[in-house]
C-alpha cells in the first residue's frame, strides 16, 4: 500500500510514517519511481509504534523494544525480557507520580470548594 493509505488506515500523518521509517522503526520498499509501498504487517506495526509513543517511550527505546514484542517464541531471550521488564517498572513509576499529582490537585480543590 502506498504512504497516504497507510497514514489513512491507521490514522498517523504520512510525516510520523516517514519518521518512523527513518528511524528504523517501519519498513517500506520502493517503487521504480521512488514512492514508498508498505506491507499489510505495516498497519499493526504502526499501531503498535503509535501505543508505546502513548506510553512515553522515546523513539530509540521504540528501536529498542520493537524486536522484543515482534519476536518469535524461541527468539526471545532473557535480555529481551529484562529490557521489557525495565520499561514496565519505570512506567509503574510514572503512574505513582501521576497519581500522588493528582491525589495532591484533589486536595486543592476540595479545600478551594469549603
Amino acid at each position: 500500500m502506498r504512504i497516504g493509505q497507510l497514514a489513512e488506515r491507521t490514522g498517523v500523518s504520512a510525516r510520523s510514517l516517514r519518521y518512523y521509517e527513518q528511524q528504523g522503526l517501519l519498513a517500506s520498499t520502493r517503487t521504480p519511481g521512488g514512492q514508498r509501498r508498505y506491507e499489510q504487517w505495516c498497519v499493526e506495526r504502526v499501531v503498535l509504534i503509535q501505543q508505546l509513543f502513548a506510553a512515553g517511550l522515546c523513539s530509540s527505546k521504540v528501536a529498542e523494544l520493537l524486536p522484543c514484542l515482534s519476536a518469535p517464541p524461541t527468539a526471545r531471550t532473557g535480555e529481551l525480557l529484562q529490557a521489557l521488564l525495565v520499561e514496565r517498572r519505570r512506567l509503574d513509576a510514572v503512574v505513582r507520580d501521576a497519581v500522588r499529582a493528582r491525589e495532591v490537585l484533589d486536595g486543592v480543590i476540595a479545600a478551594w470548594d469549603r
